[in-house]
């Protein structure tokens, strides 16, 4: 009765449509706007499984919201408490949707029309119809075309614009009030150079080895899991600063493929050359060639999960496999911790669990 009263007296306008209160239709108020809601709680009435059912209007504006409001229904103890979550969440929203629309003086265009003018209508991408988002296109030295992102707020150039950019670093934007995207665009060209060496590095290795992951790798991407051969691949971590020293490296394989590989890797550890480039270290460190794109495919290398029968399982990939060297059959982690957890047979150590093979009992 008592939360009753207090979902009343929180939002008037949202009243119960049953007895059992697993059902409210009505409105929440913002900023003196209603918008229509209805909430479906299940019979437990826990929160974290609640539907809500909103208005197209109310979905707009709390379209980038929807993780915040999906954490805050699986933390709120009752509705009342997540309806006044839900009224603040909604008054940010309002307000970051109104900021998107303050009219800009003539200033603001004109300033930005003569610095577009002087950096040169060739280095632009894209703008929008506000005049609010400019997208600038640049080539590094070794041709690699790159795109920086500016969102300009209504008080520029005194206040800096906010920069987007596929880099693998932090990149911060020295601005004095008199500054102009030129200077944006010359500090951009700096850091593309910058990065050149780590570029080149993970370059070579996209252009001459199987890389199963990540598949269409950005340009801010730091790691690569290389193919070495059939259900054996290597996961490497460039450092983006550091981009010719020995990288982090992970092995992926059954124990019998992969453990040489890690002996040779930690016996040779002190021939690595800065001078030399990333790839050409490892396979002298390792003592490998890597499977060449010219001779193979990569369907060489990725085999479908023997428990689910797909490659790609909610953005993972198989990365167990089966130890005996008759099978070596691989298997998606998640897909075999389900597997070995159904089997009464399975023992579980701390987070590790133990249990037979699904193909060869093992």
């Amino acid at each position: 009765m008592a939360g009753a009263r207090a979902l009343l007296r929180h939002c008037p306008l949202l009243l119960p449509q049953n007895g059992h209160g697993t059902a409210y239709e009505g409105f929440v108020t913002a900023q003196g706007r209603d918008f229509h809601i209805r909430i479906l709680l299940p019979v437990d009435l826990q929160l974290k499984n609640a539907r809500i059912e909103c208005s197209w209007r109310l979905k707009r504006i709390l379209r980038g919201y929807r993780d915040i409001l999906k954490q805050r229904l699986h933390s709120c103890p009752d509705l009342v408490s997540f309806m006044v979550e839900l009224k603040t969440v909604l008054e940010i929203a309002l307000k970051n949707t109104q900021d998107l629309h303050i009219p800009r003086p003539p200033e603001y265009y004109s300033c930005l029309v003569r610095d577009l003018e002087i950096l040169g209508w060739n280095r632009l991408a894209y703008v929008d119809t506000g005049l609010t988002t400019v997208k600038l296109k640049a080539e590094d030295s070794c041709g690699r075309q790159h795109l920086i992102t500016l969102k300009l707020n209504a008080k520029y150039p005194t206040e800096p614009p906010g920069c987007l950019v596929d880099f693998p670093v932090p990149f911060a934007v020295s601005w004095m009030p008199q500054n102009s995207l030129i200077d944006i665009y010359n500090q951009f060209l700096a850091a593309l150079e910058s990065l050149k060496e780590f570029w080149d590095a993970l370059d070579e290795i996209d252009g001459k080895t199987w890389v199963l992951e990540p598949e269409n790798p950005t340009r801010s991407a730091t790691t690569r899991r290389i193919a070495i051969g059939n259900n054996v691949s290597v996961n490497i971590e460039v450092d983006p600063h550091h981009p010719n020293m020995l990288p982090e490296c992970y092995f992926l394989g059954a124990d019998h493929e992969v453990n040489p590989l890690r002996t040779k890797l930690n016996n040779n550890m002190h021939l690595w050359d800065p001078e030399v480039s990333l790839l050409q270290n490892l396979r002298e460190l390792l003592e490998i060639d890597f499977p060449s794109r010219a001779v193979l495919e990569k369907s060489d290398f990725a085999k479908d999960c023997g428990i689910c029968y797909a490659y790609r399982l909610h953005g993972s990939t198989p990365d167990q496999v089966c130890d005996d060297p008759r099978c070596g059959q691989p298997f998606h982690q998640a897909c075999l911790y389900e597997w070995l957890q159904g089997l009464p047979t399975s023992r579980q150590s701390f987070n590790v669990i133990f249990g037979e093979c699904p193909y060869c009992n093992k």
